[in-house]
C-alpha cells in the first residue's frame, strides 16, 4: 500500500483540549488541515476544567495570561481581577472554543490509550478509550506539562471511611466541607492557594506538610475598567514585549511568579543593616532580589534566611513559625508559588500544622491519618501532592514509534527530545510545550501561540512539498538535550538537595534530569526559525 492510499480519518489528531489544542486546532483548521481533537475531560480547558479547588488561580496577570492572536477577542473579554480565579479562566476558554467554532471538532470524554505509527502509510493509528480506532498522517500532543496527577501511594488509603479527593481532579460538583474534619496533604502551589479556603469554612483543617515551601503575597486586587483600558490601548505593545521576552512576559500588572534580580544588589557584600532594610522595605520579596542568590550557595542561603524572617514576623507560634520555614533547599530550585494568605492562616484556632519530618505518616485508617504521635480523626482527605510533570501525561499513553518501540521505554532514564518539538524514531508527531522546550518558564499563552505557529508552518511546508514524513535525526536530537543540560549548569535547579517536579524528584524513581530548556523563549524561538529558514535540516523528509 502507498503513503497516500491509506484512508485518513483526519489529516492531524490533536490530542488535548485546553489552551494548545483549542488554538492548534484554529490554526491547523485554518491552514487548511482535517482536524480531530480527542480530550479526556467532558469540557474544554485542560488544566482549568480540572484544577477546580477552593482558591484556585492563575499566577501570571490576567491580561498577559490570554491570547494576542485576536485583537478583537483582547478588547471584548473583561478580566474582573490581576490574577483571574479557575472559573474566570475556564469561561475564557469555553469562549474561545464558542467564538471561533470549534466544538464541531473536538470529540470530549475520549481520552487516547494508544497510539502507533505505521511505518508502512506514514500515518499515526490511534485508540481511544472509548474503543475507537482512528487514523491520521500527524499527531500533535497538547497534553500540558502538568496534567498527569500524582498521589502518594500511603498504606491503608483505601480503608478511609470519609470522602478522598484529588486537588487537580476536584469534582465539579465540588465537595462538601463546611463544618467538617479536613486533612489535606501537599503544600505546593495548589495546596498554598487552596489552605486559606478550606481554613475558612472547614470545622477543623490538618495540614500534612512534607516540605515547607517558599510563597511570596500575590498582592491579587480587582482590575480597575482604567487599568484594563490602559493595557488594552497598547496591547499590541505588550504582545510584541511578550514575545521577544524569555519569559513571555510584559510586566503589565501586579505581583508576579516570574522576576528578575537587582543586578547591582549582592548580598554576599549586604550589611546587616541593609538587609534589615530590606526586610522592613520589601518582606517576604527581599528574598528575590539579590544577583548572587541565583548561582551563589551562600548567597542563596543568606535570602532564605530573609525569608524565614518573614515566616517568623507573621505566623503567631514560635514552633509552628519553625516548621514553615524551608531549611533544606534552595530559592530557585522549585516553581515560585504566590499566595493569598498562605502563612497568616496557620495563626487561625481551627487549623492545625503536623510536620511530617517530626510525625511522619504511619498509615490511613478508617477514621483518619495515623501518624507516630497518634491518629488524626477526619472527614475529609485532599490530597494537593502535584504531577509526574512535563513527561508524564506522554508516558501515561502506550505510544510506538518505529520498530515498535515504546516511548515509555525510551525515556524511562528521562525524556529526550529535540527541542521539545519532536522525537527520534516517532516520525510525524509533534508535542506544544513538550520536555526539552522552555516549558512552564514562560508564560504559556504567548509561548503557545508561537510554538503552534512553528509546527502549522512546518506541516504546511511538508504539504506543500508533498512530503508524508517527518522525522528529526537522533544527532540533532542528542545535540539539543546537551545543550538544555548545558543551560541548567550552575542553576539552582541542579542542586544537589534539589528535588522537585522540574527535575522529577518528587516522584518515587522518576529519572532525575531537567527536561526544560533555560535559555528563554526569545532564543529557543530564534533557533526555531533558523531551522525552518533553512528548510527544516534537522529532520529527514520524504
Amino acid at each position: 500500500m502507498g503513503n497516500n492510499d491509506v484512508t485518513l480519518d483526519a489529516d492531524v489528531i490533536v490530542v488535548g483540549a485546553g489552551m494548545s489544542g483549542l488554538y492548534a486546532l484554529k490554526v491547523l483548521r485554518e491552514r487548511g488541515f482535517r482536524v480531530i481533537v480527542l480530550e479526556r475531560a467532558a469540557g474544554v480547558g485542560g488544566t482549568w476544567f480540572w484544577n477546580r479547588y477552593p482558591g484556585a488561580r492563575c499566577d501570571i496577570p490576567s491580561l498577559e495570561y490570554s491570547f494576542g492572536f485576536d485583537p478583537e477577542l483582547e478588547q471584548e473579554w473583561e478580566w474582573s481581577e490581576h490574577f483571574a480565579a479557575q472559573p474566570e479562566i475556564e469561561r475564557y476558554l469555553n469562549h474561545v472554543a464558542d467564538r471561533y467554532e470549534l466544538r464541531s471538532d473536538i470529540r470530549l470524554e475520549t481520552g487516547v490509550a494508544a497510539m502507533t505509527f505505521d511505518e508502512a502509510t506514514d500515518s499515526w493509528v490511534v485508540d481511544t478509550e472509548t474503543g475507537e480506532t482512528l487514523r491520521s498522517r500527524f499527531c500533535v500532543m497538547a497534553t500540558g506539562g502538568l496534567s498527569a496527577p500524582h498521589r502518594p501511594d500511603w498504606p491503608g488509603i483505601d480503608t478511609f471511611a470519609g470522602e478522598v479527593v484529588q486537588s487537580s481532579l476536584w469534582p465539579e460538583e465540588g465537595v462538601a466541607l463546611e463544618g467538617r474534619r479536613v486533612g489535606i496533604v501537599g503544600n505546593g502551589s495548589s495546596g498554598v492557594q487552596v489552605i486559606p479556603e478550606l481554613a475558612k469554612v472547614a470545622g477543623h483543617l490538618t495540614v500534612f506538610q512534607r516540605t515547607a515551601t517558599f510563597a511570596w503575597p500575590s498582592q491579587n486586587r480587582p482590575l480597575t475598567p482604567e487599568h484594563q483600558a490602559e493595557v488594552k490601548s497598547r496591547y499590541r505593545e505588550v504582545r510584541a514585549q511578550q514575545y521577544a521576552s524569555p519569559l513571555a512576559t510584559a510586566h503589565t500588572t501586579g505581583a508576579t511568579i516570574f522576576t528578575f534580580a537587582d543586578p547591582n544588589k549582592f548580598i554576599l557584600e549586604s550589611t546587616e543593616e541593609e538587609r534589615v532594610a530590606a526586610l522592613e522595605e520589601q518582606g517576604f520579596n527581599a528574598s528575590r532580589i539579590w544577583a548572587d542568590a541565583a548561582k551563589d550557595m551562600d548567597a542563596n542561603e543568606m535570602a532564605v534566611e530573609l525569608f524565614r524572617e518573614m515566616v517568623r514576623r507573621t505566623v503567631i507560634d514560635p514552633e509552628v513559625a519553625d516548621s514553615l520555614c524551608p531549611k533544606d533547599y534552595p530559592i530557585g530550585c522549585k516553581r515560585p508559588v504566590l499566595d493569598n494568605g498562605y502563612f497568616e492562616t496557620f495563626n487561625r484556632d481551627n487549623v492545625t500544622l503536623i510536620d511530617l519530618r517530626k510525625d511522619a505518616i504511619v498509615e490511613v485508617v478508617p477514621e483518619g491519618v495515623r501518624t507516630t504521635t497518634g491518629v488524626q480523626e477526619l472527614d475529609v482527605l485532599i490530597f494537593a501532592t502535584g504531577f509526574d510533570a512535563v513527561s508524564g501525561a506522554m508516558t501515561r499513553i502506550d505510544m510506538r514509534g518505529k520498530s515498535g518501540r515504546l516511548l515509555r521505554d525510551d525515556w524511562a532514564e528521562g525524556p529526550r527530545t529535540f527541542m521539545g518539538f519532536s522525537v527520534s524514531d516517532y516520525p510525524n508527531m509533534f508535542m506544544v510545550i513538550g520536555p526539552g522546550s522552555v516549558g512552564v518558564l514562560a508564560n504559556y499563552p504567548p509561548h503557545i501561540e508561537l510554538q503552534v505557529g512553528w509546527i502549522a508552518d512546518f506541516l504546511e511546508y511538508l504539504a506543500e512539498h508533498g512530503s508524508t514524513r517527518a522525522e528529526v535525526g537522533a544527532d540533532a536530537q542528542d545535540q539539543w538535550c546537551a545543550e538544555v543540560e548545558a543551560a541548567a549548569v550552575g542553576t539552582m535547579f541542579n542542586a544537589p538537595n534539589c528535588h522537585s517536579w522540574y527535575n522529577g524528584g518528587n516522584i518515587e524513581g522518576k529519572a532525575r534530569v531537567i527536561p526544560i530548556y533555560m535559555g528563554g523563549l526569545d532564543r529557543f524561538m530564534a533557533r526555531a526559525q533558523e531551522l525552518a529558514t533553512n528548510g527544516y535540516e534537522a529532520y529527514a523528509i520524504r
